[in-house]
């Protein structure tokens, strides 16, 4: 599946883990997408949403 919100665009971001002995390894911060179906113009569609734009009302759920 696409991690990729349709509504506002948010995607992964890199980041990076670091120990208590600041030893540092590389790591991803995933949104979380739900494959939701939406009502756009009157019809319903399947759309990859993440739950911050479905808990903020940015969708109409189908």
């Amino acid at each position: 599946m696409s991690q990729v919100c349709s509504v506002c665009g948010k995607k992964p971001t890199a980041g990076r883990n670091v120990s208590h002995s600041h030893r540092v390894t590389n790591r991803m911060f995933y949104p979380n997408i739900q494959r939701v179906t939406v009502v756009v113009d009157g019809t319903k569609k399947k759309k990859n949403v993440c739950t911050k734009c479905l808990k903020a009302g940015k969708v109409q759920r189908g």
